[in-house]
């Protein structure tokens, strides 16, 4: 299936689901009861990314003062941004998924699928034999230099 259709089936459904779970959540226990649970979440959610991230910046910190790239911090920000706002948004739902990606080994698992399917090339961008990047053309020679005495 095509990305965009996916993209939107999840923006028409995953609405549609969180309706229906804060109904008969709310059914079973409440108004009140959910509505503080959805609140509550939100709340421990926003503590949790804030000091997972803090942690992922110690670490990405301590990865370019070691001379190396953060890669699997850089996308371990990225998840936890990601977590961040789906544990903002009310639903249960939408909670449980964040709180997945909280998890640090299921970061880690990610990633690691991630990586294991993109191929790194190192080096800056190639150009034809003879030229420079400004695109002027390189003469290969021998000379020497003549001073007088």
């Amino acid at each position: 299936m095509h990305v965009g259709r996916l993209i939107f089936l999840a923006f028409l459904l995953i609405p549609l689901l969180e309706i229906y779970l804060l109904i008969r959540v709310g059914s079973v226990i409440g108004a009140v009861p959910t509505i503080l649970a959805v609140v509550g979440t939100a709340a421990l959610g926003a503590y949790l990314v804030r000091t997972q991230g803090l942690a992922t910046l110690r670490r990405a910190q301590a990865s370019l003062d070691a001379g190396q790239a953060p890669a699997f911090e850089v996308f371990e920000g990225v998840l936890l941004l990601f977590a961040g706002a789906l544990l903002l948004t009310p639903g249960f739902f939408t909670d449980a998924v964040g709180f997945l990606f909280l998890t640090p080994p299921l970061r880690r698992r990610v990633f690691a699928t991630i990586a294991s399917r993109i191929t790194v090339i190192r080096g800056g961008p190639t150009r034809p034999a003879g030229t420079t990047g400004d695109g002027q053309r390189t003469i290969e020679g021998e000379y020497t230099r003549d001073d007088p005495p």
